[in-house]
């Protein structure tokens, strides 16, 4: 990863197996594939330091939501409680746990408050942190990622706009030890989002098409978008039948009223990807249950029926050529898994989210 001026302007990759990566190198690589986005960055620098750094224009609540992950939790709250966090307070909601580990490590912060949430599922869990956070803003981080020292104010400072109810970071591997890893940051990593500030906003943005605003790994949402929109969807994302999804719905959502969403890559955070490729192909069914679930929700609830248009595309564009290099034999065994997991996650979608969605209407919630 490269940075100038502070900012991440863009990734380089060398081969470096039993060797060391000689140094002009590795600069003459970054001058032939880098060297306008590190004129830029110098270029904004500039005019950053014109314009000092302003406090945050909201206040905020930092959200991590888990559930017995006690490992990954204290790696983040060690991250961030020695972070630069201009924020009112710091929430870990354990998500119906089955043990007292998580209360434990919360315990070993004192300025981490511990709020319990026994309704199953990453959106309840989320739904919760809307309801205990004070500040203007909540600004979520997964348990499985460590923040960099100023990702918060970063991630506040497109706030100043009032129309922006959404701001997403910048998320980078925080290790490619395996070639799993390696392989999830190639071709779903969350870097292929790029490292220049984006908005996006209806009708200049398809609002349904969700993919490139950012992830729920790193992510702020006013805390008046619980009234104005409703609160996330508790039948969609990890810990109920459809695995995901519940960020890029509620993206939509904000979309689809006319408010904006900033994607901002100096709010980095790393994430810790899946280190076998058994692991890797479960994320990826899990993606494809997600994907067709919350686009099961736009159509029987919201009444999109673009999502048709946008599946479409998806299939003709990318998962068909690519499912035919497969039968072809042109994709290596891995890839055929992958993909393969990923489309079984496509056609079981719609029906784990319209289960799940009765399962919680009788059960009154």
């Amino acid at each position: 990863m490269v940075r100038s001026a502070g900012a991440v302007v863009g990734k380089v990759e060398l081969p470096h197996v039993a060797r060391a990566i000689d140094a002009r190198e590795l600069s003459a690589r970054i001058a032939r594939d880098l060297y306008r986005d590190v004129e830029y960055a110098r270029h904004r620098d500039l005019i950053a330091r014109l314009n000092p750094v302003k406090p945050p224009p909201v206040t905020a609540t930092v959200a991590i939501c888990t559930r017995e992950r006690p490992e990954l939790l204290a790696a983040c709250l060690e991250g961030l409680t020695a972070a630069n966090l201009p924020c009112l307070e710091i929430l870990a909601v354990d998500n119906r746990p089955t043990t007292e580990r998580t209360a434990q490590v919360v315990a070993r912060f004192p300025s981490v408050r511990y709020v319990r949430e026994d309704r199953p599922g990453l959106n309840s869990a989320r739904n919760c942190a809307f309801a205990h956070a004070s500040g203007d803003v909540i600004a979520f981080v997964d348990d499985d990622a460590v923040v960099d020292p100023d990702w918060l104010h970063h991630l506040l400072a497109p706030f100043e706009d009032p129309e922006v109810f959404c701001v997403t970071g910048l998320t980078l591997p925080l290790e490619l030890r395996t070639t799993s890893q390696e392989h999830f940051e190639r071709f779903s990593g969350f870097t292929r989002r790029g490292f220049r500030r984006r908005a996006f906003r209806w009708p200049s943005h398809n609002p349904i098409s969700t993919g490139m605003v950012g992830a729920g790994v790193n992510m702020a949402i006013r805390r008046s978008a619980a009234t104005r929109l409703g609160g996330f969807d508790p039948a969609l994302d990890a810990g109920t039948p459809t695995r995901s999804g519940g960020d890029h719905e509620y993206f939509a959502r904000i979309l689809r009223a006319g408010y904006k969403i900033v994607y901002e890559p100096r709010a980095i955070n790393r994430h810790s990807h899946r280190q076998t490729w058994d692991d890797l192909a479960d994320v990826f069914l899990a993606y494809g249950v997600g994907t067709y679930a919350y686009w099961t929700r736009l159509l029987v609830v919201e009444k999109e029926f673009g999502v048709f248009q946008l599946a479409w595309k998806w299939l003709s564009r990318d998962q068909g050529p690519r499912l035919v290099r497969t039968l072809l034999n042109r994709g290596r065994g891995v890839e055929r898994r992958l993909l393969l997991a990923e489309l079984w996650g496509c056609l079981l979608g719609p029906w784990r989210y319209l289960s799940t969605r009765r399962r919680l209407q009788r059960a009154g919630v």
